[in-house]
């Protein structure tokens, strides 16, 4: 069974950083590497939106409200995935999920909470 772990959440002022992490665990490195990953959040009242996906063979997606200031990247030795947020506003403030996903198989994290503010 794969699980997800995320980490790094917390408060942040506006215009500081944060860097969320997301540790695989079940799966091996190689296995790993052949899933997409992406980053999502989801704001009290809101429905989940995607904030980063890596596809594979394919370019990186973000969402239109982080696009520039938001990085995904990842480490398959690490079965590690990262979202690497700057310039945070309040309106990023949110739970955020990482998810690994294939044609056949969908996972996501507990969440970690985010809260800019001054």
């Amino acid at each position: 069974q794969v699980q997800l772990v995320e980490s790094g959440g917390g408060l942040a002022q506006p215009g500081g950083s944060l860097r969320l992490s997301c540790v695989a665990s079940g799966i091996g490195s190689f296995t790993f590497s052949l899933y997409n990953v992406g980053w999502y959040r989801q704001a009290p009242g809101e429905q989940r939106e995607l904030v980063a996906r890596m596809v594979l063979g394919a370019s990186t997606i973000y969402g239109d409200s982080v696009e520039g200031r938001f990085t995904i990247s990842r480490v398959n030795v690490k079965k590690t995935v990262y979202l690497q947020m700057n310039s945070l506003q309040p309106e990023d403030t949110a739970n955020y999920y990482c998810n690994v996903e294939s044609a056949t198989l969908n996972y996501w994290g507990q969440g970690t909470r985010v809260t800019v503010s001054s």
